[in-house]
């Protein structure tokens, strides 16, 4: 019952639509270590994709947390209850610290709530959408027991 819920949450997370902000991708430079937006990943090394791939990791600083997306670039610095959060634009940085259910997720293999601020976020849908998970112990036993 619980592996027939987690793949019903994961196609449901994966139609995510996203209206709110723009979704479109910078070639810009990473801010912070000069190397192109597009091609870092989750532990900040380099590599000859130009994306991240569907079950890869992302930075939470390259996803917007109100539209749950990669974005592709640095996104806007929300600090909230001495947590960092990140949104693509001024409407996201105005609703993170004042709706509450934009700050959580549900983990889809455990069903708990996690902090988005703190979660191990995996892309999972062709259109950049993103899954908010407790740790990444827990991402690979979702990938397990969905086998």
């Amino acid at each position: 019952m619980i592996k027939q819920f987690n793949k019903i949450t994961m196609m449901v997370l994966a139609d995510i639509v996203l209206i709110s902000c723009n979704n479109e991708r910078s070639k810009e430079t990473d801010v912070m270590s000069g190397i192109p937006a597009q091609t870092k990943v989750a532990d900040n090394h380099v590599t000859g994709n130009s994306t991240p791939q569907k079950g890869d990791q992302v930075p939470n600083n390259l996803v917007c947390m109100v539209n749950d997306a990669y974005m592709g670039k640095q996104q806007l610095e929300v600090p909230h209850d001495g947590k960092m959060y990140y949104g693509c634009c001024e409407m996201c940085k105005e609703r993170i610290p004042n709706d509450a259910a934009v700050r959580a997720a549900i983990d889809p293999h455990s069903l708990k709530s996690v902090d988005k601020a703190h979660a191990y976020i995996v892309l999972i849908g062709d259109h950049d959408e993103v899954a908010y998970f407790e740790s990444k112990d827990n991402y690979e036993a979702f990938l397990q027991s969905a086998k």
